[in-house]
């Protein structure tokens, strides 16, 4: 994250003696990002966070992936899922993914185990629901609409508040942090940024808890594997620094408009490896006496675009067979733009109520499993036939 934080115990000056009660060292660890030369906290614990007991490799939930071809827009309907007795980690179910970045979602009615992605950072979106998540670092609590970035390799785990919780998961092979473009020099928000170090919220104050023997998972570049901890991970009595856990609310992001419909850029929010993430918001539209406010045709020859609708009326998508819970696939070398009379019938429009989020990649995304056991065959003939069964004469 762009701004310091200090949370609990910490001694006045690093890399010095901080004693416990019965005057034994704290353990301290630094958590930092590209071999020391990049963002950084220093975690105290009341034991050595390097002490396991045990280690065995873990096989999680097999998944494959398969490339776009024929090439097409795809519609994926998540909520046509199975859901029922998942956690939020084991029980993600694969949708899109490249050597990037992998797309997920899943409903979990159960807490999660110990978990370290020490892959990359993960994006998780909070379609519904609410959740606690536990982690080293202290509580974040999040609910609908929210944003929760997990650096890599922070211990934590997933609790479902009350109903179960829907989440888009977004993991990258690499870091996931505000655009630079909206960043200072010294990574402090700039004014045109569509949202600032007020709407961020991290972890204020430590979680406690004392246990031995405990499991983590750990996914990691050859694959799983299951510590076992001499003690509970979470027992950091105070940390501080740039690195740590933190969530946003869509709802807190600024749309950015203006006289003529404006580019996606415009609703980028955050940015990972060859990979951007884009928050579409209700929103006043283009105000020029001859303005069409839905998007152009166009082909974005270096991105595969996937939108994913989790609120309002997407009125670029009327007649589509787009719904809430919908994902949309439009691939590199493939032209995509508005439905069949989307643009006549918004001349005029002075507001959209639309709440979605958008990936973008830079290589092309192969489909997994659970996105074709998902898919609505009928979406690519729509501009072509709108309302037409599919090709096979199925629905």
């Amino acid at each position: 994250m762009p701004y310091y934080r200090s949370v609990g115990e910490i001694p006045r000056k690093r890399h010095t003696q901080f004693r416990q009660p019965d005057g034994t060292l704290y353990a301290e660890e630094l958590m930092g990002q590209e071999g020391f030369s990049s963002d950084s906290s220093l975690l105290y614990h009341r034991y050595l966070p390097t002490a396991i007991v045990a280690a065995e490799a873990y096989d999680p939930p097999a998944w494959s992936r398969v490339p776009n071809r024929p090439l097409k827009p795809r519609h994926l309907q998540t909520h046509k899922l199975e859901v029922g007795g998942a956690d939020a980690v084991t029980g993600r179910q694969h949708l899109l993914a490249n050597d990037d970045v992998r797309i997920s979602y899943v409903v979990a009615d159960t807490p999660s185990p110990l978990y370290r992605n020490a892959v990359g950072d993960e994006c998780l979106y909070l379609e519904s629901g609410r959740a606690v998540f536990e982690t080293s670092f202290g509580l974040l609590e999040a609910g609908e609409g929210d944003y929760v970035i997990i650096p890599t390799s922070v211990i934590y785990r997933v609790v479902p508040i009350g109903a179960p919780v829907r989440i888009l998961a977004i993991e990258a092979t690499g870091h996931i942090g505000p655009p630079k473009r909206y960043l200072s020099v010294r990574g402090q928000f700039l004014e045109h940024s569509p949202y600032c170090e007020r709407d961020v919220r991290g972890p204020s104050a430590p979680l406690l808890v004392d246990e031995t023997e405990v499991d983590v998972l750990v996914q990691h570049r050859r694959g799983w594997t299951k510590f076992t901890y001499a003690h509970h991970p979470f027992d950091v009595v105070g940390w501080d620094g740039h690195l740590y856990p933190w969530a946003f609310s869509i709802h807190d992001f600024e749309p950015i408009t203006g006289r003529i419909h404006q580019p996606p850029p415009v609703h980028q929010t955050f940015q990972g490896p060859n990979f951007v993430i884009c928050s579409f918001v209700p929103r006043k539209v283009d105000y020029h006496p001859l303005a069409i406010p839905v998007p152009y045709n166009h082909h974005n020859v270096d991105s595969d675009e996937m939108l994913f609708y989790t609120g309002g009326n997407y009125e670029a998508r009327r007649g589509s067979g787009i719904e809430q819970g919908s994902i949309s696939l439009h691939p590199s070398g493939f032209t995509h733009g508005p439905q069949p009379g989307a643009a006549e019938r918004a001349i005029g429009a002075d507001y959209f109520d639309e709440l979605a989020v958008m990936v973008d990649t830079f290589r092309p995304l192969d489909l997994c499993d659970a996105g074709l056991a998902c898919e609505d065959d009928a979406y690519a003939w729509t501009w072509a036939r709108p309302g037409a069964a599919r090709p096979d004469g199925a629905g």
